[in-house]
């Protein structure tokens, strides 16, 4: 296993991220939760939150209005040198997380699909591997995001240059559980 960094950020989606009707569709991070501690598996997510009880990401197969009725994108993953990419481009607007990812782990350099394809592992701080995920896909951007990070509605042209920068893997990956554990702030995530 090769290490990749530290996970520095965890989160849940307690609603979907998007709302309204396309093609007016909007993004709005405020359903994010930050949590210490998430139970990650082959049906999703569940975040410990600052109350002290587990709450259902949006995401999880058993949340009622699921976004993952395949299974195919249960939890998703991200790399802080994405974010400043994205910082770079887009300005203050973006900070760590807002693109919804479960798991945000401090990184160095561009990480691709190649490169997770094998699968990750989350590793405790005692080196106890707690939970394996399969790395299914790259989070292909949206447009409400894309919008969003913009500042607002743009031109066609502008859209689609964000849309391909945001691309390959800048927005995240999508994974699934291929077993069950409980990882916090401060673990790793090594690949496979």
């Amino acid at each position: 296993m090769r290490e990749l960094g530290r996970i520095v950020r965890l989160q849940i989606q307690r609603s979907s991220l998007k709302t309204g009707e396309k093609p007016n569709r909007v993004y709005d991070p405020g359903p994010l939760l930050s949590v210490d501690r998430l139970a990650v598996g082959p049906d999703g997510a569940l975040g410990w939150s600052p109350d002290g009880s587990w709450v259902v990401d949006v995401h999880h197969r058993s949340h009622p209005r699921t976004k993952n009725e395949d299974g195919a994108h249960g939890l998703s993953l991200g790399f802080t040198s994405h974010y400043a990419e994205m910082r770079r481009r887009f300005g203050d607007r973006i900070t760590p997380g807002c693109a919804g990812e479960n798991i945000l782990v401090d990184a160095d350099g561009r990480i691709g699909f190649e490169q997770l394809e094998r699968g990750v592992a989350l590793v405790a701080k005692d080196g106890e591997i707690v939970a394996r995920l399969q790395v299914l896909q790259v989070a292909h951007p949206c447009r409400p995001f894309s919008g969003w990070a913009l500042g607002g509605m743009v031109e066609s042209e502008v859209l689609k240059e964000t849309l391909r920068f945001l691309d390959e893997g800048t927005r995240g990956f999508y994974c699934q559980g291929t077993g069950s554990g409980i990882v916090a702030v401060g673990d790793r995530v090594a690949v496979l």
